[in-house]
This record gives C-alpha cells, structure tokens and sequence, in this order.
C-alpha cells in the first residue's frame, strides 16, 4: 500500500466493495439480523464483532449465500448476489474446522478447487507453489494435515482458499482452535497475506483483541444491529454506548447526573458522599440527564500521596492487583463501594511495586479522560 492513510470508507467517490441494504434475516420468530446497512471497501480487513447469538455467524453466511435474507438487497461489486448459488459467488469462505481432507498432501488440498475448476496443469502447479511461498509451507507440501501442526493446518486452509483468487474472503473464527501465543502470531501474519494479495477480508469473531489487531475497520454488533462501525481506535477512544465501550478492553463505568458548567464542560453528581467529578463532552446533555463516564484504566492514575492539581480525586483502598506482566491493574474500592480500576506499567521489577494490598491511595484522571455516553 502506499504511504497515504488506507481510509476508502471516508472518500465519497469510493464505491463499496459489499452492501448491505436493509436486511433482514429471520428463523421463524425470531429476528437474527434487524433491517442492517453496511459498506465494505476493497482491500478492507473488516471484523464483525460481538458475542454470541448477536448475528455475526449469519451476515457471513449470507455474504457465503448459505443464507437468503428475509428481505433487503446484499451487492458485491455492484450486482445483486442474492440470486447467485455459492459456487458461483467471487467468495470463498474459511471455517472454524479448516475441513482439510485427511488423506490429501498439503499440496494436493490446495490444489483442490483449482483441479475441481479444471485448470490447466503448469497454471495449477504455478499458483499452488505461490500459494506454498505466501503461506511459507513450501518445506510441508509433501505432509498430511495430521502430520503438521495446527497452526500450519490453519495457514493450509487459508492457502487453499486464497489459491481460486476470490474477490472475497470470509474468515469465520479462523484462529479459535489455536493456543494464545499462537493465535498472535498468526494474526500478524493473517494482517500480512492480506496485505501482500490485496484481497478483501471480512472476520467474523467475538475476540476483541484480534479485531482491535487485524482489523481496518470493526462493526461492533449485537442482537442483529450494528452498535457502532468505525477504525479500532476510534472504537477504543470514542465508543458511542456503554455496550461497546464495555465490550472492548477494560473500562471503568461511573453513572451520574450533569450539570452543564461551560460550553462542553460538566459536572456530574454521582455518589453520596463523593465530590462531583468534571468531564467533557462535545454531545450536549440535559441538566439532571443521566449519563455514564467511561474511562480506561490506563488513563486514571494511581498515588499515595493526594495529587496537587487534578480534574477528578477520589480516595479508595487497594482490594485487588492483577499482574500481567508488562501491566499492573489496580482494583481500588471507594467508600462507597464503588471498585474503579487503574492500570500501570510495570518498567521495574515486581519487587519494588509501589501499593499493595489494603493501601489507601488516591486515583485521579483529567476531565477529558473519559468519554460522556448517554446510554
């Protein structure tokens, strides 16, 4: 790609790659997918996220065409495909199970759909070995799937869907048989065969670290509608409801009431005994509007000592410290029970931890920390 920032979504002129026109898809009673829009742009790794049962599964198979919608128009490259058979679609899709055939070489399950297409020999054994190079399996060519390990099965199923050069690739939960250390690994180099074949992908998964990684755009769902579509850090910074706020990363949830001081600034009451804490918001809010401040860990600092000047003190006891490593969480219990969490980084050794069990300490953040949401 070139140095100018890969943003398609944000150019007018663009036309989607994929459209969802108001679709719906029902099983029987109940709605799975509720009358949803969505653009995807060509070349986009493009993660549907969200938990299960929140419709993710179906827009993909519908994308596949192992589903029909109820109603609505979905468009690939500016043609209706919902008439158009599976095999007959420019997309391929990639399940959870990869359904490698035991008894095939890795060459041979690549070869697969290449030799089912009846392409000629020397153009199937050109684009299988090129297949081998992108997957970096060229030394496993001769193995069976039982005799490789399920990080390179995985890479095989990728091969071999990406060998018939569809327009479109449906990854559906594609790293959820792998191991944690593993999983990195191969959303890296998922983010660069992407990258290297230009094609577009679309992932479906309820791990929001692998969207926030791989992902150039994310559509948080649930119950069949999209909460929020927007690039992972603006997902993280500026989530639009508690729901995507709490979905994504570690977050503090502090309900209140506002009170407007100035243009864009509030003070929010929020427990008894408590002083008010002061936030911004570029949304406008009522006087006594019920409003809830999400803040992120890392952005709430923890002291023993009352800081000088903050937007927002508060006093509580250390209840709890989770340790992983690079990172310190803090669990800090209020007087009032409220537990807020902050987040450190560890840049010395575990010894010379600063706060431990049942501390008092102070935690303060800045009044544009948080994001004010209003449901």
């Amino acid at each position: 790609m070139n140095s100018t920032v890969f943003a398609p979504w944000e150019d007018p002129e663009k036309k989607p790659l994929i459209r969802f026109q108001n679709v719906t898809k029902k099983f029987g009673t109940f709605t799975a997918i509720d009358n949803l829009s969505l653009d995807i742009y060509e070349r986009e790794f493009f993660a549907l996220l969200g938990p299960s049962g929140c419709g993710k599964t179906t827009m993909m198979r519908m994308l596949a065409g192992f589903e029909t919608p109820t109603s609505g128009r979905i468009e690939l490259a500016g043609k209706n495909i919902i008439p158009v058979p599976p095999n007959k679609r420019a997309t391929n899709m990639m399940f959870q199970s990869y359904a490698l055939f035991p008894h095939l070489t890795v060459w041979d399950n690549i070869a697969f759909g290449l030799r089912r297409e009846g392409m000629e020999k020397d153009k199937m054994n050109a684009r299988v070995e090129e297949m081998l190079r992108l997957t970096r399996l060229e030394r496993f060519a001769k193995r069976k799937p039982h005799q490789i390990s399920g990080g390179q099965r995985q890479r095989v199923a990728l091969a071999r869907s990406l060998a018939k050069a569809p327009t479109l690739l449906l990854l559906d939960e594609p790293l959820g048989a792998l191991d944690a250390k593993l999983r990195q690994d191969t959303q890296f180099e998922l983010m660069d065969i992407q990258e290297k074949t230009g094609t577009t992908f679309v992932i479906v998964t309820h791990d929001q670290e692998e969207a926030m990684t791989v992902a150039s755009r994310i559509a948080v769902m649930d119950e069949g509608q999209l909460i929020q579509v927007a690039t992972p850090d603006r997902i993280y910074e500026t989530p639009v409801s508690v729901y995507v706020a709490d979905f994504i990363g570690d977050v503090n949830i502090i309900e209140g009431k506002t009170t407007l001081i100035e243009d864009g600034q509030y003070q929010i009451d929020w427990a008894e005994g408590q002083m008010p804490l002061h936030a911004a918001s570029s949304q406008p809010f009522d006087k006594g509007q019920t409003c809830f401040v999400a803040i992120r860990p890392e952005k709430v600092a923890i002291s023993a000592e009352k800081p000088q000047a903050a937007d927002n003190i508060v006093q509580g006891k250390v209840l709890d410290i989770a340790y992983l490593g690079n990172l310190s969480t803090y669990h800090v219990e209020l007087a009032d029970g409220t537990i807020i969490k902050s987040q450190t980084a560890n840049t010395r050794r575990i010894a010379r931890r600063s706060f431990t069990w049942g501390d008092t300490v102070w935690l303060s953040w800045t009044a544009t920390a948080g994001v004010m949401l209003a449901r």
